[in-house]
């Protein structure tokens, strides 16, 4: 598939990505990551577990603002390191679920306890005017969310980890979660992957991060309402229409979204894209788009 910045006469400006719980198993695993090949960006992210913390700055250096708050609603908590650092959460680990399921205690297991003061994303300096927020925060979502109702009227794309059962105790649901982001204007669009665990003591090809039938977290995308398109600005319909292409490939939503750019701007990209989609290669190598 061809990248929508090929069709652009210029580079577009630089889409702002911010990361909350930025533990990365590698750059190249980050949602976000076909973005930093293609388009210029500018991201900061959040890890507040000191040596994952540490790594992120090693990684990335001045390529990135790495901060170590704890993301939250402003209010004070207890931050649980677990001993796998990517399962740390402000929120106790639900051991009586979690031992119903492969592979998930030793996980989880709380290592160390530490008190802290949570920071609201409207507070931070750095984040302000952003276009794409990422969580994965194990369960704090809703205060994160909760924390930055500025920040939301900005953000053009959500990427975060929701959780179908409580594995942390007294944790938002993704039903929850997406009351959330629609009373602030976004519109679910598309998982992005979900992953679950064989209940014990069942396991499957000797392999205990594999499920069978029950799903217990997913990655959700949403997206500011397409029914509202017409409000946002032609400079962050670019980018919703860049995300959309690049990361998820939305091409029938990335399209309705230029539809709208070009009304603002006075452009024909919307045309230049849907010809380009129909003209060779299409979404999938077997199937052309076709448009009406």
């Amino acid at each position: 598939m061809f990248s929508i910045l090929e069709l652009l006469p210029q580079p577009p400006p630089p889409i702002h990505i911010v990361d909350v719980g930025a533990l990365s198993y590698g750059e190249e695993k980050d949602p976000y990551a076909p973005l930093v090949n293609k388009a210029p960006v500018r991201i900061v992210g959040f890890e507040p577990v000191t040596k994952e913390h540490e790594r992120l700055k090693a990684m990335y250096g001045s390529r990135r603002t790495c901060l170590p708050y704890v993301v939250g609603d402003g209010s004070r908590g207890t931050f649980r390191v677990c001993a796998d650092t990517g399962t740390s959460s402000l929120y106790e680990p639900n051991t009586p679920l979690l031992e119903l399921f492969q592979n998930l205690p030793p996980l989880c297991r709380v290592a160390a306890r530490q008190e802290v003061q949570t920071v609201r994303l409207d507070d931070v300096e750095e984040v302000r005017g952003a276009d794409y927020l990422k969580l994965d925060v194990q369960g704090g979502e809703g205060d994160v969310l909760r924390g930055a109702p500025c920040l939301l009227e900005q953000i053009v794309a959500v990427h975060t980890e929701v959780e179908f059962v409580p594995l942390y105790q007294d944790q938002p649901l993704f039903a929850e979660i997406d009351q959330l982001l629609r009373a602030h204007g976004f519109l679910f669009h598309r998982f992005a992957g979900a992953a679950g665990r064989a209940f014990r003591p069942v396991l499957v090809s000797n392999d205990p991060t594999q499920g069978i039938s029950q799903w217990l977290w997913a990655d959700a995308v949403y997206v500011k309402s397409f029914l509202e398109l017409g409000r946002l600005p032609a400079a962050k319909l670019l980018k919703l229409a860049i995300i959309l292409h690049e990361l998820y490939q939305s091409y029938d939503l990335c399209a309705l979204v230029l539809r709208h750019f070009d009304a603002a701007a006075q452009g024909g990209l919307c045309q230049a894209y849907l010809n380009r989609l129909t003209g060779g290669a299409g979404p999938q190598a077997h199937s052309r788009a076709q448009t009406t």
